[in-house]
């Protein structure tokens, strides 16, 4: 491929056709505030969106040059344990530099401490580019987003000491897990004890599965209240690799993304500084930090998803069986055409994830710097809701549908799938984690569920229901998915019975994002039905299925 940006039509769509982009630039610019000062600030929006598209051609570029090239042989070699410190495979500071020589750091920061300033919609698309040429890569790269948590709860004093490092290419890490407390978080025993005679804090204990834990620098989970032992007792802090004090025990032995080292680590009396205030680490911090996380993963599920269907695509169209290319065959056409129906549908929420989390983050950032007016004050509060309701969609169902369509890539090679010089079983095993970690699919079901018992998403189905469609036939087959949607919500909430709804759960929860995604690819289709009206049709007809299987189960379920 070329360039990953250019060359995938998708991506550009989202970002130039939704109506909500023209609001978010204006925020994210605060009217264009900084055109005076920065050379590269945009002077409007059309100048801001042709910086944006730039900017992603050059991150496609480099993907398509460096990244995806590179990706096999950083597979194969892995990262190194080396005297308590990590060294990565040898190709991956080729990537790393190649990044940063073309100043891909800081994406989302302000330009007063060195960032690029871009909306988080545009690092998402990055995010989904850097993974479809290695979703290993992606996470170290990526990391580089913790810096928002650090830029939202920080002193001025920590910003203006941390955040200009990131943005020249200093590597980051959050380190939450624990052998003892994984998804458990409020378990996390890490102790943070203040030092009078130095006047700073000290980290003594472990962690565990930290990706790419010997980073530069650190956000810390850790107990800071004795005798504590749920969240209220925890806070957050800045490690700084510089200070010492942090060793790698060993790395991790991994199905995939071996690129991405993944570490357990002993503190041994290591200086830090707290961020934020006491006792708000996971009550208040932690979900900040995981929710742009779990908007991270759906980004790098739907990269492994575009992997899946290159790779796919450029076998079937080679691979000749009894005289003709094998994407001739239906039964290869349909699984190929699935892959993309699932890839389209996942991307569309993607986006509109991000388009929410977008907006709510800018209205956040400029209420530190003055009051919001009351129509700004709803505004925050709308997406807001709208991003917490959809981040646990895009996040479970895109990291399911990079290990379905992982599968059917490899189904698609046949026995060369099973074969380690084809890149489709990287993409396969670098999938599997997706839907584990920053909270495993059924932990996204647990964020969800609340907006389904409430209403929440059948109100915004019915917001994004058109009243006519030029794709009639699809549009009624997605009422009649709502209507049982609705009547399994119905039903699952009168018996009044919390183990029944947490057994059905995971259904609703999936029948909901299934229609919300119809809804979503129907008015990408409607726009541009030469890119998606075919995954429209075909997405219909697989969301169909799902959600009959659900209607079926929670009605034998129910006894009905």
């Amino acid at each position: 491929m070329a360039n990953y940006y250019k060359d995938i039509s998708e991506i550009k769509f989202e970002l130039e056709q939704s109506p909500l982009m023209p609001r978010i630039v204006e925020l994210k610019e605060r009217s264009f505030e900084d055109k005076d000062q920065y050379d590269e600030a945009p002077q409007d929006y059309a100048d801001a969106m042709d910086t944006y598209d730039k900017v992603l051609d050059v991150v496609g570029d480099i993907v398509a040059n460096v990244v995806a090239p590179n990706a096999e042989d950083v597979d194969a070699e892995g990262p190194h344990h080396e005297n308590g410190r990590v060294r990565y495979a040898s190709k991956t500071y080729e990537n790393l530099a190649a990044m940063n020589q073309a100043g891909l750091n800081g994406m989302t920061m302000p330009r007063r401490y060195g960032g690029l300033n871009l909306p988080v919609t545009v690092y998402t698309a990055a995010n989904e580019i850097v993974s479809a040429g290695d979703a290993g890569f992606e996470n170290i790269w990526s990391l580089q987003d913790c810096i928002e948590t650090l830029y939202c709860f920080g002193s001025e004093e920590q910003r203006q000491k941390y955040i200009p490092r990131v943005c020249k290419g200093e590597t980051m890490s959050m380190d939450l897990t624990e052998p003892d407390a994984g998804s458990d978080l409020q378990s996390v025993m890490l102790k943070a004890t203040y030092d009078e005679e130095n006047q700073c804090w000290r980290l003594n204990g472990s962690k565990r599965f930290i990706t790419n834990g010997d980073s530069d620098i650190h956000l810390v989970l850790a107990r800071s209240e004795a005798g504590t032992r749920d969240g209220r007792g925890l806070s957050m802090f800045i490690y700084d690799k510089r200070d010492g004090g942090v060793d790698v025990r060993r790395i991790e032995n991994k199905l995939g993304i071996h690129g991405s080292p993944t570490c357990e680590l002993v503190y041994k009396n290591a200086k830090c500084e707290l961020c934020g205030d006491r006792k708000l680490g996971l009550i208040k911090y932690v979900m900040s930090l995981m929710n742009g996380a779990r908007l991270g993963i759906a980004a790098q599920s739907v990269g492994l998803s575009q992997a899946a269907y290159n790779e796919a695509v450029a076998y079937a169209k080679d691979r000749r069986q009894f005289g003709k290319a094998i994407i001739e065959f239906p039964a290869v056409q349909e699984l190929i055409s699935n892959i993309k129906a699932r890839l389209d549908a996942g991307r569309a929420l993607l986006y509109q994830t991000a388009r929410y989390v977008d907006i709510y983050k800018a209205l956040e950032d400029i209420s530190r710097d003055r009051k919001l007016e009351p129509e700004e004050r709803a505004e925050l509060k709308k997406y807001s809701r709208l991003a917490d309701a959809f981040t646990p969609l895009a996040k479970g169902m895109n990291s399911e549908y990079a290990n379905q369509n992982g599968y059917d890539c490899i189904q698609v090679h046949g026995g060369s799938g099973f074969m380690l010089e084809y890149a489709c079983q990287r993409i396969y095993r670098d999938a599997r984690i997706t839907s584990i970690y920053e909270g495993t699919t059924q932990l996204q079901v647990v964020a969800a569920i609340r907006y389904v018992t409430n209403g929440f998403y059948a109100e915004v189905i019915e917001s994004l229901t058109p009243e006519s469609s030029t794709f009639k036939g699809e549009l009624e087959r997605v009422l009649a998915m709502t209507s049982k949607f609705n009547a399994c919500t119905a039903a699952v909430k009168e018996t009044g019975n919390q183990d029944t709804l947490d057994l059905c759960a995971r259904h609703l929860y999936e029948m909901a994002a299934d229609v919300i995604m119809c809804l979503l690819l129907m008015q990408n289709a409607a726009k541009s039905p030469e890119l998606f009206g075919e995954s429209l049709r075909n997405y219909v007809r697989l969301a169909e299925a799902e959600v009959e299987k659900h209607n079926s189960w929670i009605k034998n379920t129910l006894g009905e």
